[in-house]
C-alpha cells in the first residue's frame, strides 16, 4: 500500500465497503428511529408527521432534531404553545427524551435484512473489509451491536456520530473507518445507505457510493407492506427515490443490499481500469 501521493491511478480492488445501518444492514424499513421522534414530539405536545421525521434521517439524531425543529410546521405549533421558537435548550430537552426511548426500540428492530448475510459472505470471500456508519450515538450502538452479533452480523468497524466532531453529511464516520480499517486510498472504499446524507457522506469522502431504494428510509415500509404493493405502484415509488439519489450523485442505485454484491464487483472491474468516483456519476 504505497505512503505517498500517487502519481498514476489506482488499479487495484476494492478494499472495504461502509454500510450504514438501519434500512441497509438491519430493520427493513427503518421504522425504528421514524416512530421514535414522532413519539418524543408528542411528550412536548407538538405534532409532527413520520414524513416530518424521514427527510432528516441519517444524520446525527441531535441534528435530526435541530433540522426538524427548523421546520416551518413544528416551529409554528411551538411559537403558539411555547410563545416563542424552539432554540437549542430546547433541542437539548428533545434529545434527553430521545436516546432512551431510542435505544428501547433498537432492541426490536435489529434484525438484519434479507440478503446481508450473503452479502457479508461475498465480502470475505473477496477478501473486503467490513466499515459501518451511523446516525445512532454510541449508547445506542453499544445495544444494536450485540443484537446484530447474535443474529448473525458482525462487521470489523463500527463508528457512530458522537465518534467524531460532526455527523452527516460531513465524511468524518467514513475517515474513521478508513484508519480503524487501514485502507487507503479513498477510491478502493465504498459507502452504502439508504438516505441521502449517506450519499452525500460518501460522495464527501471521496468513496463510491450506493443508494438502497427499497429496504430503508425513503421508501419507508416494512417488508410485508412493500410486498403488498402493486408492481406498478412500487416501481413508481422506487423509481422517484432513485431519481433522488441520483441528483444527489449516487453512483449506483439498488432496491436493497441483495443487489450489491454485482455491483460491488462491477465498481472493481471500473477500478482495475483505473476509473476514479470523483470523476464518476
Amino acid at each position: 500500500m504505497p505512503a505517498f501521493i500517487p502519481k498514476a491511478p489506482y488499479t487495484g480492488p476494492v478494499q472495504a465497503v461502509v454500510l450504514d445501518w438501519a434500512g441497509t444492514a438491519v430493520d427493513y424499513g427503518c421504522m425504528g428511529p421514524a416512530a421514535v421522534f414522532v413519539r418524543v414530539f408528542e411528550q412536548f405536545g407538538i405534532t409532527v408527521s413520520v414524513s416530518d421525521t424521514r427527510q432528516f434521517m441519517g444524520l446525527e439524531k441531535k441534528q435530526h432534531i435541530r433540522s426538524m425543529c427548523g421546520l416551518p410546521g413544528t416551529a409554528a405549533q411551538w411559537r403558539e404553545k411555547y410563545g416563542r421558537a424552539p432554540d437549542e435548550n430546547d433541542v437539548e430537552a428533545l434529545y434527553a427524551e430521545t436516546e432512551p426511548m431510542m435505544i428501547a426500540a433498537i432492541t426490536t428492530h435489529a434484525d438484519p435484512i434479507p440478503g446481508l448475510l450473503p452479502f457479508v459472505d461475498g465480502l470475505r470471500e473477496r477478501h473486503i473489509k467490513i466499515g459501518s456508519s451511523t446516525g445512532y450515538t454510541a449508547p445506542m450502538m453499544a445495544v444494536l451491536v450485540p443484537k446484530a452479533a447474535k443474529r448473525g452480523y458482525t462487521p470489523d468497524c463500527v463508528v457512530c456520530s458522537s465518534d467524531v466532531p460532526a455527523g452527516r453529511p460531513f465524511p468524518w464516520m467514513c475517515y474513521q473507518n478508513a484508519i480503524r480499517l487501514q485502507v487507503f486510498p479513498f477510491e478502493s472504499m465504498i459507502k452504502i445507505g439508504d438516505t441521502i446524507s449517506d450519499i452525500q457522506e460518501g460522495r464527501n469522502a471521496g468513496m463510491w457510493t450506493i443508494g438502497l431504494t427499497q429496504s430503508g428510509n425513503e421508501l419507508g415500509l416494512p417488508q410485508d407492506m412493500v410486498e403488498a404493493l402493486s408492481p406498478d405502484d412500487k416501481d413508481r415509488r422506487l423509481a422517484v427515490i432513485e431519481a433522488r439519489y441520483r441528483e444527489a450523485g449516487a453512483h449506483y442505485v439498488a432496491k436493497g443490499i441483495w443487489e450489491c454484491l454485482e455491483l460491488v464487483d462491477d465498481i472493481s472491474r471500473r477500478l482495475e481500469k483505473g476509473e476514479h468516483p470523483l470523476l464518476e456519476t
